[in-house]
């Protein structure tokens, strides 16, 4: 049985946490910004937006693509009660509990900052991705559980054979083009409480369920066609770029978003697989931080935004705020406090006395599918 450890999907679900703080801050330095109820500064940084273009159509996709994959792992060692459970655990309360604790404290500090009454209704601001993923644990699970009855089947051997071939991954953009013809979004990447954004998740949570399911050649040919997937990626950005002004039609972003996607993983797959102390860590802290990057990065932009020096320097100087204040929020009290680990998506424990290093496996396995094998036969959680 081969149970390698696939570290590269640890590390690229870190590495999107990670790009997803640095998007939103540079949404800050943006003219558009109170649009979308982000703190704004005086001075713009316009020329920021041209490579977060390059991410904004895949990073949310590649998320669900990623949390789909890890349910695949859930499955095979739960039942669906079990599941159910354990996703309520995980995503239903961290979701419910930011909206009461988490959303009101940075929507309070928009409101001081720009000088509106302070008020709140119920909101799930940012954390609108786990409310739809636990709704499409909802909706997909009884097939999803079908299709663990039907492992080996002749389905599933046709489905293995067909992700061997570079356009088997790729063909399933079909279904995303359809979705935009039919649901028709103004912009392509606002997938925030949009239908559009519903149904795109849907597909993407859906299909990362099915490429894992389908066994061990998508991962292969991933690997092997991972720089056509880039040059194909590259070759739609450029075409949005130069043509179409950065608003290519919904069927081009489709395309390009599962592109990148794909070589992302394949890329993933060939460099990223490999333990490390700071994944270790990081792996736990992602989720946590995800939750609070918001009222970090508010709080961080009162103070920074007002300071005579350099709008570059505002930048900067607010991603090394953002990111060493939620971890250091993360390392000093929720990662250390029993009582909020279950709110940010922990288990109650640190790591056992009895035997650290089981310990410490449990709590790796909580949000990410980091035990993934080639073979699929070593299981593990994500979000």
């Amino acid at each position: 049985m081969d149970t390698q450890r696939r570290y590269d999907i640890d590390w690229l679900r870190v590495i999107a946490i990670g790009l997803l703080l640095i998007y939103h801050i540079a949404i800050v330095f943006q003219p558009w910004a109170m649009f979308l109820a982000f703190i704004k500064s005086d001075k713009a940084i316009e020329s920021l937006w041209k490579p977060m273009t390059l991410l904004n159509v895949w990073r949310i996709p590649f998320l669900f693509y990623v949390s789909g994959m890890g349910v695949y792992f859930a499955i095979r060692r739960r039942n669906w009660k079990q599941l159910l459970l354990e996703r309520s655990k995980r995503i239903l309360i961290p979701f419910l509990f930011g909206m009461i604790a988490i959303v009101p404290l940075h929507f309070l500090l928009f409101q001081k900052h720009v000088g509106l009454p302070l008020s709140y209704v119920a909101h799930p601001a940012h954390l609108w991705f786990l409310g739809n993923i636990f709704l499409y644990v909802l909706i997909l699970f009884p097939l999803f559980f079908y299709l663990k009855k039907t492992e080996g089947s002749s389905f599933q051997k046709g489905l293995e054979r067909y992700m061997s071939h570079i356009f088997g991954p790729l063909s399933i953009s079909a279904l995303f083009i359809l979705e935009t013809t039919l649901v028709k979004p103004q912009v392509f990447e606002m997938y925030a409480m949009t239908w559009h954004g519903f149904f795109l998740g849907f597909l993407a949570f859906f299909f990362g369920f099915i490429l894992v399911y389908s066994g061990k050649n998508f991962w292969q040919t991933v690997l092997k066609y991972r720089w056509i997937y880039l040059v194909l990626a590259l070759g739609f950005y450029l075409i949005r770029w130069t043509v179409y002004d950065l608003a290519s039609p919904g069927y081009l972003m489709a395309i390009e978003s599962n592109c990148w996607i794909f070589s992302v993983f394949g890329f993933g797959f060939k460099y990223l697989n490999k333990p490390s102390k700071a994944l270790n860590y990081l792996s736990q802290a992602a989720y946590p931080v995800y939750i609070i990057h918001m009222l970090v990065l508010y709080a961080g932009a009162m103070l920074i935004l007002p300071l005579p020096i350099p709008v570059i320097l505002k930048f900067l100087l607010l991603v090394v705020f953002t990111g060493i204040g939620c971890l250091g929020m993360y390392e000093i009290f929720i990662k250390r406090m029993k009582l909020l680990r279950p709110f940010f998506g922990l288990k109650g424990n640190l790591l056992s006395k009895r035997n650290p290093k089981l310990g410490e496996d449990k709590m790796k396995s909580l949000l990410y599918p980091s035990n993934v094998s080639i073979k699929n036969t070593h299981t593990s959680d994500s979000i």
